[in-house]
């Protein structure tokens, strides 16, 4: 079995998606928490969580999407090659700006000396996992370009326009 045969595509969607998960329930307790009580250090960190909780809907939503319908093999212009590298293309541009500007919005540093449940340590986490995330994208970019570029690709896209043009001509 060819590693290029993209086995790995189901196990990274669905390693995106948890991760996406992760960081949709924190940054929502974030933002519920600091809405309740008022404590946000400053209004540009407020905003990035709010754009950090759209990244996790996102994310959330379209990687699942993609990994059921590759494990169900439907809907064939919606789980196209195309449309899933546009996707990660974009959700790669939109978690990398969000990570790279939390980096500067955060306060804190490293949270040294503060309490293992404590707003700086959970604000390092959502930028963590923010990184994560644009990691799993970009290589699951690059993979993907890897295995589009692949002679097995091509040849299975071929064979399946040789028999779906055999089978309209055997229909006229």
């Amino acid at each position: 079995m060819s590693f290029a045969k993209a086995r790995y595509h189901p196990f990274l969607f669905a390693l995106m998606t948890l991760s996406a998960m992760a960081e949709l329930g924190l940054t929502a307790f974030l933002i519920g928490a600091g809405n309740e009580h008022k404590t946000w250090p400053s209004e540009r960190y407020h905003s990035m969580l709010i754009m950090f909780l759209f990244n996790a809907i996102w994310t959330t939503v379209f990687s699942a999407a993609y990994m059921l319908w590759m494990v169900d093999g439907g809907s064939r212009f919606l789980a196209s090659v195309a449309s899933s590298v546009i996707w990660l293309l974009v959700t790669t541009i939109l978690w990398g700006t969000a990570a790279g500007v939390m980096h500067d919005t955060r306060t804190g540093g490293g949270c040294p000396l503060k309490p293992a449940i404590h707003r700086c340590r959970q604000s390092l986490t959502v930028e963590a996992i923010g990184w994560t995330e644009f990691g799993l994208c970009i290589l699951m970019t690059i993979l993907t370009c890897l295995w589009v570029d692949s002679s097995n690709y091509r040849r299975k896209e071929e064979s399946e326009l040789n028999s779906s043009g055999e089978s309209a001509r055997r229909l006229v």
